[in-house]
């Protein structure tokens, strides 16, 4: 295994775990759990895209945490935006923080690895596992939750009913 590859990704990765679960650090924690993983699954990996390949045991890793609940849902912002002087921008960050943790674990993980991390919709469909068609259901409904969130629209509890 040629780490070198694999450390210039932990920036990539650090990023999307702290933005997925909330907290700096439970996400250095999931990036350690991550690439320890990927070190002793290493041999599972089939030369092409390392990147997707890195998030897709991430995922796996953070899915099972969630289930073993050993990842809190949210955090509060940590020290790094405290000393924040833009009144507005705090709030900002803060109604971003609250939209994201509103919206479903699969459409969180879509949208920041498209919005966050720049991947392409085939990368995220690798990545997660699921159809291309998927990934775009997911992010259009992220967006939109997020949207309506940050316009400070009340969420939608109108149902269609389809027959």
């Amino acid at each position: 295994m040629d780490y070198e590859q694999v450390v210039v990704y932990i920036p990539n990765l650090r990023r999307y775990a702290r933005a997925l679960v909330g907290d700096r650090h439970a996400a250095d924690d999931l990036v350690q759990d991550t690439l320890e993983r990927a070190v002793r699954k290493f041999h599972l990996w089939r030369p092409g895209d390392l990147r997707a390949w890195l998030f897709s045991v991430m995922h796996n890793v953070f899915v099972n945490q969630l289930k073993s609940r050993r990842i809190p849902p949210s955090a509060e912002l940590d020290e790094n935006f405290a000393g924040a002087t833009t009144p507005g921008w705090v709030t900002d960050v803060r109604d971003l923080e609250r939209g994201l943790a509103l919206l479903s674990a699969e459409q969180r993980e879509v949208l920041l690895m498209v919005s966050l991390e720049d991947m392409t919709y085939e990368q995220v469909s690798r990545a997660l596992g699921v159809p291309m068609g998927t990934v775009m259901s997911r992010l259009s409904r992220a967006r939109e939750k997020l949207r309506r969130h940050m316009d400070g629209e009340p969420e939608r509890t109108d149902l269609k009913v389809v027959k």
